[in-house]
């Protein structure tokens, strides 16, 4: 029986914070290449900050350098925390599967200066029971020491934690410790498979 579902951030709850800080930084003149190299693509980022092995301001600074932009390392942060908007549709339904008596829960790779920008601006952890964050636990997904916190943070058995992620590659820690996974297409897909498997939403 499940009891817990776990959401994604990037591309869920937020549909489209990435890319519009990737364009908000071309107004600055930092070319589309070079703000996914670093803030998409580095090992700086996917390796290190997203780990907790680099601070928010050693990798800003880094970031800064590698963009030779005049923008300070605040200024970036803010930049990109004002590009997030919510998918009310996502919030709606996280409320009523609380409703229904489920478990909410968060599972992402992400760092603690967006993390802590959008709790600032949306106060969106207060929509969930639980969240494990990459930076927090020093592995990010498919490592299973991320789904082991979850697990433990849920404080409910794997077998009934749902999660899912758009990378397949992302889902084979969790699956490995029992947790029900499958691929993420898009919400609707994703609100017919929760049904599929005996949620009520």
């Amino acid at each position: 029986m499940i009891k817990a579902i776990t959401f994604d951030l990037d591309g869920v709850y937020f549909p489209n914070g990435k890319n519009n800080f990737i364009k908000a930084l071309g107004d600055y003149g930092i070319s589309e290449e070079a703000a996914k190299g670093v803030f998409l693509k580095s090992d700086q980022m996917n390796k290190l900050y997203k780990t907790g092995q680099m601070t928010d301001d050693e990798f800003w600074a880094w970031a800064k350098g590698q963009w030779n932009s005049d923008l300070t390392p605040k200024e970036i942060v803010a930049l990109l925390i004002s590009g997030y908007d919510v998918d009310e549709r996502v919030i709606k339904t996280i409320k009523e599967l609380k409703n229904e008596g489920y478990k909410t829960l968060i599972c992402s790779n992400n760092f603690s200066a967006r993390v802590n920008g959008l709790q600032q601006r949306f106060r969106f952890l207060d929509d969930f029971d639980a969240a494990v964050f990459s930076y927090q636990v020093g592995a990010v997904k498919p490592s299973e020491i991320i789904f082991k916190e979850l697990i433990m943070k849920s404080e409910v058995e794997a077998p009934e934690i749902i999660f899912s992620d758009d990378n397949p590659d992302n889902l084979a820690g969790a699956k490995n410790l029992g947790i029900s996974t499958f691929i993420y297409k898009d919400f609707d897909k994703f609100i017919s498979a929760l049904g599929l498997l005996g949620v009520k939403v």
